[in-house]
């Protein structure tokens, strides 16, 4: 009933330009191929390839992002979950997927502008961070169909290692065009494809997998077995590991649909009720004699998927960068526009300390993320010291960042006080997304040891990752100690100390990468809170002499309201 006027209510976050992100544009300053070195250095020439360039064409896919439009995608595509619909209305296995129209209208945007596996066909330099900054971006939309998106942009790199596959594939998993429907891969435009490890009795321990795959006498094989998290299971092609016998467990290509058109025995025996990513699907798949082609060496699966495990990794620090942007700038939009006790709370200085806090915590996540894909493009390009940068790189900072998520997204929402504990403030779809990042393609303990093999038995990583935050020494004396005790730390690695390690790692790294190409408020809040601090610490710490107004500022989204 209107009973009284309404007054101080935030208008809703829509209309605004997603690149409009200043650590996002340090970021490809700094790392783009042809940029210049460091936060607000002149510009350099506009050339095709140049960082300004790559940055106007972010403006289009940014204001998608941040459209109504998209917003409502997302919400309808959450709030209508996929079904199985396993057969026919006479009793025929159909085993297909039906998603509301909101997802395909995301997937169509994704697919368009090149978030999947286009680098992979792309000679220019830079084009792998490219479309990681268009991936950060179109993420503010939607998080849960970029899952097969990414899956289909890490394929690449590990079906390469069957280059007859490769050559008739790649080409239609790199085009631009989303066609849905079950169909063999040849007479389609554009292919989707996923993978498919984990089963029951192993988890991350996919030795234990039991799914099994025999020879045909066409060269291909036969796959049997049970998998319990196979997730968009929608996909045109799946990697799946089956052990064949007396060897260890091997790479194949699956196919959905065999190319005589008929379906290949992939059963999907339900659909996963998930805490977040509800709008795609995850599903129980039994295999059934199904049709494959083995990628790379017969009992070398596991060695030969890692590059695309690597792949998506990437892809779990970009979304939680993502998240972590996102979650301030509702924050941050909402102190803008609410006040409390006579005055903003933008311009109360608990809240400003909280906002500022967030704020350095999303811009460390977004230029280290940044760095890592200038890593996969260089090493793309055949420079090795950047493949083991990546190595040890992308596993510490999957467990640090992925880890941060839940916890910065829980903190944003509170930021809304009971407004964001409410479903149409997009607050907890962001809070119930958040864990995902560091459960997916190995949890925390799973990247904690990767990290530590990394620096255990390939001293190249170790060399080349100390090389990169050498760069920054002498620029901050809390970094300069913060270096000497890393060094000491690593040089005694421990299993149990895994994680503090991993941390450590990241951190470091995080600093360097500010010290060097960040805002220099947002370095000496970073230095001054995460080098000492030892993890564990509450947001809105920040200490005195911090700049919370220069911090801020750059996460207030203007959308003209």
């Amino acid at each position: 009933m209107p009973t009284h006027q309404v007054t101080n209510q935030p208008p809703p976050l829509a209309g605004y330009d997603a690149s409009a992100d200043p650590a996002l544009h340090d970021a490809l300053r700094a790392f783009h191929p042809d940029g210049r070195q460091g936060a607000g250095a002149a510009p350099g020439p506009d050339t095709p390839d140049s960082p300004q360039t790559a940055l106007a064409q972010l403006r289009g896919i940014g204001r998608l992002a941040g459209s109504e439009r998209a917003q409502e995608q997302g919400r309808l595509a959450n709030e209508n979950p996929p079904k199985l619909r396993t057969h026919d209305r006479y009793g025929h296995r159909i085993d297909e997927v039906e998603f509301h129209p909101a997802w395909h209208e995301l997937m169509t945007t994704a697919i368009e502008h090149g978030l999947h596996a286009t680098p992979w066909q792309d000679p220019r330099p830079g084009a792998h961070l490219d479309r990681a900054a268009r991936f950060y971006l179109w993420g503010q939309a939607e998080a849960g169909h970029l899952c097969p998106v990414s899956m289909t942009y890490a394929v690449v790199p590990a079906l390469r290692h069957a280059p007859e596959l490769a050559a008739r594939y790649e080409p239609l998993l790199a085009a631009t065009v989303y066609d849905k429907g079950h169909r063999p891969a040849a007479a389609k435009q554009g292919l989707t494809a996923g993978m498919s490890m984990t089963e029951k009795q192993g988890g991350s321990d996919v030795r234990a997998n039991t799914t099994v795959a025999v020879s045909a006498a066409d060269g291909s094989y036969r796959i049997t077995g049970h998998k319990w998290f196979t997730s968009a299971p929608m996909g045109d092609l799946f990697l799946v590991l089956a052990r064949t016998p007396g060897a260890d467990l091997s790479c194949f290509l699956l196919p959905r649909v065999l190319p005589d058109g008929s379906r290949n025995g992939m059963h999907l025996q339900r659909l996963k009720d998930k805490l977040g990513n509800r709008s795609n699907a995850s599903a129980e798949v039994e295999y059934s004699d199904a049709t494959a082609w083995l990628v790379g060496e017969e009992g070398r699966g596991v060695r030969t998927i890692l590059d695309m495990v690597n792949a998506t990794r990437l892809d779990c620090v970009l979304a939680a960068a993502t998240g972590m942007r996102l979650g301030v700038l509702h924050a941050a939009h909402h102190a803008r526009h609410r006040s409390a006790f006579g005055r903003p709370l933008l311009d109360q200085p608990l809240m400003a300390n909280v906002l500022a806090d967030l704020a350095v915590e999303s811009e460390a996540a977004t230029v280290v993320a940044m760095r890592l894909a200038a890593a996969a493009d260089r090493a793309a390009g055949g420079d090795e010291r950047e493949r083991a940068f990546r190595r040890l790189a992308l596993a510490a900072v999957k467990y640090h960042v992925c880890k941060l998520a839940p916890a910065h997204a829980a903190e944003a929402l509170e930021c809304l006080g009971g407004n964001g504990y409410v479903e149409e403030s997009g607050m907890p779809r962001l809070y119930r997304e958040a864990p995902l990042g560091s459960i997916w393609e190995g949890s925390g303990n799973v990247a904690a040891l990767d990290t530590l093999r990394a620096l255990t038995r390939q001293p190249e990583a170790a060399d080349a990752f100390f090389a990169e935050l050498d760069l920054a020494r002498g620029a901050d004396g809390r970094l300069d100690d913060a270096l000497d005790r890393l060094r000491k730390d690593a040089a005694e690695p421990s299993e149990a100390g895994g994680r503090r390690l991993a941390e450590s790692l990241a951190v470091t790294l995080q600093a360097s990468l500010l010290v060097r190409h960040g805002h220099p408020a947002i370095a000496d809040a970073f230095a001054a809170t995460r080098l000492a601090a030892g993890g564990g610490r509450a947001y809105g710490t920040l200490p005195r002499g911090v700049s919370f107004a220069d911090i801020v500022a750059r996460a207030t989204p203007d959308n003209g309201a």
